[in-house]
């Protein structure tokens, strides 16, 4: 099969007029979308941005080749734009790149292996050489373009490229110089996998050294590299926005680890940096293959940087938790209130549980969203302790988020416990991963006990002391706090209003439905009830810290040019501005467990301007009905949304300066932004 069956006349457009990376983007998205190649133009065209904050994919010489991966995808194609001016706005590895041709692939989410996601990444290798780009630039009709996409000149440089490539095999007979293994993986699994392989391979050959690069992307592993590779290594680069499977294959090798995008700026340093200033060794237990470990040689740098990077790879497997929660109850509460045209604050009673029909329906998946909610925490610590021990992090992981969600009061019949929340979660979850690891890397056995260390030792031991830690350090810390906020709260009762509304709202919006928000609700409803002080902050405080830090992920662009969000949260903002509405402040934790030294004190500070601001002018509302179903039983509601709206841009635009501020910093010192 030959890559012009992966297009066709009407997907390519030649010296066309646009003048912005989303003005090309939409018009390639709408000419796949009217060949019946993706089901929602719309849709694709956010699958497509998202993946555009993920990393650049403005390349060099005029290239850029956007990509997405979506169920959206009917079936594997690419569209194609040369443009008659060249545009400088497209994010690109080379800063003065100014982007003239670009290629749109859409790959379908199910295609993983298939002979066309193959034909992709061939497209990929081929743009990577000049002479191929050269023929593109010439043609001058679509019909010709389509015959370059073929041409003789491309299968000549596909055969010179083999060629090199099975000299560098360790059968054949090798030249002098060094070994470096490489391997390549991007999130999409497509362009920026084979291009990064491509830039490795080509940088070798010129500076003699052997490079043999496997390929992690949407195939699955291709040109896995064997033992006997592994064995004659001199380094190992591992060019991933990913985390590399079956990464204990090389234990006790020097390595570098980078973003997949920079090869294709800087591949010979990066050779070169393997080979003579690695960063580490990977450690880990090769024979038994339970777990691999990187510890690289900054001290306490690269201790921050590893912590950072397992939370970030909790918090991405908790956002499809979050997102399904959220539309569960979504679903429920307002086809509740807006369908059946009952009271809100029904849903949850138990006599709904036999009234039959859509009201017994509704009445169970609101109670199924609360359910996946209380999953959030175990997702998330499991898939930090993984991202730090491997498989035998998973268990006691997963059991330190269960403690941290409050589940074992369940099970304990304890109904005064109080979850200790995502500081809990964070806490435990780290626990959990740095004790799996320490304990795979010390205990050692002879290879006909190897199995009892990860199905029975290691569990047993790290799941014990998950529990001795949350029952005598975590629980009781939290435990405290609560009651120390408690306490604090009701000695400010003869505190002024603004006062009394600060301290409510900055309480509650602390953790987002942990403990110290616990506190502060638990307070400020007794005193609603005694008709003593209205919940205005209170309700506030609940609403606008999802609300703002979703409508940051959704403005950041217009207000600083450019996408202060990483691809995750970019979603999860979504979620936590509509669960803003809904009044489940859950929507935030994700920012909150990516960076609390500045997601919380924001959250304190929105919640505070926006619940004084509308105290001070006269708002009240004495219900407990934070959701937009309950703003009209708010006296002064223009005062309530004047406040609401104060305190969202406050967050919103704080997290956007600040987060700018941060990447502007990270770019001066060559650090990646996300």
């Amino acid at each position: 099969m030959e890559l012009q069956t992966m297009t066709n006349q009407r997907l390519l457009f030649l010296d066309v007029e646009l003048s912005n990376k989303e003005q090309i983007i939409s018009h390639l998205v709408e000419a796949l979308a009217r060949e019946g190649v993706v089901s929602s133009a719309a849709g694709f065209k956010q699958v497509v941005l998202a993946r555009e904050a993920h990393s650049p994919t403005g390349l060099e010489r005029g290239l850029a080749i956007p990509h997405g991966k979506s169920t959206l995808v009917n079936e594997a194609k690419f569209a194609v734009a040369r443009l008659k001016r060249p545009i400088n706005d497209w994010e690109s590895i080379d800063p003065d790149n100014k982007v003239d041709l670009v290629f749109l692939l859409a790959m379908p989410e199910a295609q993983a292996g298939n002979l066309h996601v193959k034909l992709l990444s061939k497209l990929s290798r081929r743009l990577m050489d000049e002479s191929y780009r050269a023929h593109l630039y010439e043609a001058d009709t679509p019909e010709s373009f389509l015959a370059s996409l073929d041409s003789a000149g491309a299968a000549k440089t596909e055969s010179v490229r083999d060629k090199d490539m099975s000299a560098n095999q360790p059968d054949a007979e090798r030249q002098q110089g060094k070994t470096v293994l490489a391997v390549t993986a991007c999130a999409a699994g497509i362009a920026h996998t084979f291009m990064a392989a491509e830039a490795l391979e080509k940088a070798g050959r010129e500076l003699g050294i052997t490079v043999l690069v496997e390929k992690q992307g949407a195939n699955g592993i291709e040109d896995r590299h064997t033992a006997s590779q592994i064995k004659q290594a001199d380094g190992i680069l591992f060019a991933v926005d990913t985390k590399v499977k079956e990464r204990e294959r090389y234990a006790g090798k020097q390595y570098v680890e980078v973003k997949v995008a920079e090869p294709l700026r800087r591949a010979k340093e990066l050779l070169q940096q393997t080979l003579e200033h690695p960063s580490g060794v990977v450690e880990g237990d090769q024979h038994n293959g339970t777990a691999e470990t990187q510890r690289g040689a900054d001290g306490p740098k690269g201790l921050l940087s590893e912590m950072t990077q397992a939370v970030m790879t909790g918090i991405s497997y908790m956002i499809p938790v979050l997102v399904s929660a959220g539309l569960m109850l979504g679903i429920a509460k307002l086809t509740w209130m807006y369908g059946l045209g009952l009271d809100i604050n029904d849903i949850a009673k138990a006599e709904y549980a036999t009234a039959g029909g859509a009201a017994e329906f509704l009445h169970r998946l609101d109670a199924f969203g609360t359910l996946i909610f209380k999953f959030l925490y175990p997702v998330f610590g499991m898939f930090v302790a993984y991202s730090l021990a491997d498989r035998v992090g998973i268990v006691p992981g997963l059991l330190g988020g269960v403690f941290a969600s409050g589940l074992h009061y369940t099970i304990f019949g304890d109904k005064t416990g109080v979850p200790s929340g995502f500081l809990g979660a964070l806490v435990l979850a780290l626990a959990a991963g740095y004790l799996a690891r320490f304990l795979n890397e010390r205990i050692r056995l002879r290879k006909s006990l190897a199995a009892m260390k990860p199905m029975f030792i290691i569990p047993g031991i790290s799941v014990l002391v998950i529990f001795l830690l949350n029952q005598y350090a975590v629980d009781p810390f939290f435990s405290q706090l609560n009651q120390w906020m408690a306490v604090s709260i009701r000695s400010m009762t003869g505190a002024g209003t603004l006062t009394m509304s600060a301290i409510i709202a900055a309480a509650t919006a602390f953790d987002l439905g942990g403990p110290v928000n616990k506190a502060a609700g638990a307070i400020a409803i007794g005193m609603a009830a005694d008709n003593i002080f209205p919940l205005t902050p209170r309700v506030l405080a609940i609403v606008i810290p999802p609300l703002g830090l979703g409508l940051a992920t959704i403005i950041d662009r217009f207000v600083v040019g450019r996408p202060v969000f990483s691809q995750d949260l970019r979603i999860a903002g979504n979620t936590s501005f509509l669960l803003g509405f809904l009044a489940i402040s859950e929507g935030a934790i994700p920012f909150m467990l990516r960076n609390p030294l500045l997601t919380i004190p924001i959250n304190i500070i929105g919640a505070i301007v926006g619940s004084c601001t509308a105290v001070a002018l006269g708002a009240e509302q004495w219900y407990p009905l934070p959701a937009v179903w309950g703003w009209p039983l708010v006296q002064h509601l223009p005062a309530y949304l004047v406040g609401l709206a104060a305190g969202v841009a406050c967050i919103a635009f704080a997290n956007i300066f600040l987060r700018y501020a941060d990447i502007k910093r990270k770019e001066r010192r060559g650090e990646q932004a996300f």
